[in-house]
C-alpha cells in the first residue's frame, strides 16, 4: 500500500518538522490524497491603499491538509502582483506548485481561487501609473479607505475544485502569455507571507482532519502576525459547498491581452454566455463607496467581495496598464 505522503529526502522530513514555510516557498511536497475543495468565505475590507489579495490556500504539513486564510498583503515592490501556488499533478502524487510576485501573473493550475482569481488572469484590479487601482466589481474596498477604483463585471460559473490534474482535478494548461509570465524575474512570498502561513500550521482548527473543509478562520485583514493571530478575522458562517453560488469561475475569463479567452483554458473558464465589458471610469473616491454589504452564510453579493461573485472583465491584471 502506497504511503499518503511522499517526501522527497529525509532532509525535507527534517526540515518540515522545523521549517513549516518550505512547502510555501517551492515545490517539496508530493501527497497521494487531493487537497479538499475551496472553501466559501467574505472577503475581509482592504485595511490600506497599495495592499493586493492573495487567496487562502490549502498548505500540507505533519497533520495533513491545513488551510493558510487569504489575506491583504503588501507587495515587494509597486508594479508586482501576486500569482497564487497550486497542486497540480505529478507521477502519480499530487505536488504543490509555490506562488511568486511578478509584473504579470502566471498560471496556477486554472484554480478558481475568487476575488479576481478566476483560474485564468486576474481581474481584480492594475498598476497604473505606480498606484494599484481596484476593481469595486470584485474586491472589498467598503473600509472606509480612500483608493483608485473602477468597475468591470463578467458571467462566473460555480466550481471549488482547488487542484489541477488528477482525478476529479481541473483540466488548465498554461496558455503562451502564463508561460512568458513565469519565465520573467520573480520575488519569493514576502516574510510577512511565510509568518502567516507558518502560523497557519501551527493552529488546529486550520486543519482539514479538524475544520471537515470549513477552517476555523477563512479570511484576515491583515497577515497573521501582522497584530493579531489567525484567528482574528472569522468568517461567520462561511459554508465548504460545491454549488455555493459566491465561489464562482468566470466563464469569460479571459487569459490573454484584448480580452480573448486561452485557447487552452478549462473549459469551465470558456465563455458561455456574454461578457460585460463595464467602462473603467477610474475614480479616487472613498472605497466601497455604494457596494452592499456581504450577506450572512458565508454569501455576499457579487460587487461587495464574496470569494468569487462577478469577476473583472476586459483587461486583466496580468497585463497592467501602459
Amino acid at each position: 500500500m502506497r504511503s499518503p505522503v511522499a517526501v522527497q529526502s529525509a532532509f525535507f522530513a527534517l526540515a518540515l518538522s522545523v521549517l513549516p514555510t518550505v512547502a510555501h516557498a517551492g515545490v517539496f511536497v508530493s501527497v497521494a490524497i487531493a487537497p479538499p475543495v475551496l472553501p466559501v468565505y467574505v472577503q475581509p475590507p482592504l485595511p490600506a491603499p497599495g495592499y493586493i489579495w492573495a487567496p487562502g490556500y490549502w498548505a500540507y504539513g505533519p497533520d495533513g491538509y491545513f488551510w493558510v486564510p487569504g489575506t491583504w498583503i503588501l507587495p515587494p515592490q509597486p508594479g508586482l502582483l501576486w500569482t497564487p501556488g497550486y497542486w497540480g499533478w505529478r507521477g502519480g502524487f499530487y505536488v504543490w506548485n509555490a506562488g511568486f510576485w511578478g509584473p504579470h501573473v502566471g498560471f496556477y493550475g486554472g484554480v478558481n481561487y475568487g476575488f479576481g482569481y478566476t483560474g485564468v488572469g486576474y481581474y481584480g484590479g492594475r498598476w497604473m501609473g505606480g498606484v494599484f487601482s481596484y476593481n469595486a466589481a470584485v474586491m472589498n474596498v467598503g473600509g472606509g479607505v480612500v483608493v483608485n477604483s473602477y468597475r468591470e463585471n463578467v458571467v462566473v460559473n460555480n466550481i471549488h475544485t482547488s487542484y489541477n490534474g488528477g482525478e476529479g482535478g481541473l483540466r488548465a494548461q498554461p496558455s503562451a502569455f502564463e508561460r512568458s509570465a513565469m519565465a520573467e524575474h520573480h520575488f519569493e512570498p514576502t516574510r510577512e507571507q511565510n509568518l502567516h502561513h507558518e502560523i497557519a500550521s501551527r493552529d488546529r482548527g486550520q486543519l482539514a482532519s479538524v475544520n471537515h473543509g470549513r477552517p476555523a478562520s477563512m479570511a484576515m485583514a491583515r497577515p497573521a502576525g501582522a497584530g493579531s493571530p489567525v484567528g482574528g478575522t472569522r468568517s461567520a458562517g462561511a459554508m465548504n459547498h460545491p454549488s455555493a453560488a459566491s465561489n464562482r469561475v468566470s466563464s469569460g475569463a479571459p487569459g490573454r491581452p484584448g480580452g480573448s479567452p486561452s485557447q487552452n483554458s478549462p473549459a469551465a473558464s470558456r465563455p458561455v454566455g456574454s461578457v460585460n465589458h463595464a467602462s473603467p471610469s477610474v475614480s479616487n473616491s472613498p472605497a466601497g463607496s455604494g457596494q452592499p454589504h456581504p450577506t450572512a452564510g458565508g454569501q455576499a453579493h457579487p460587487s461587495g467581495g464574496s470569494n468569487g461573485g462577478s469577476k473583472g472583465a476586459g483587461k486583466p491584471s496580468g497585463h497592467p496598464a501602459k
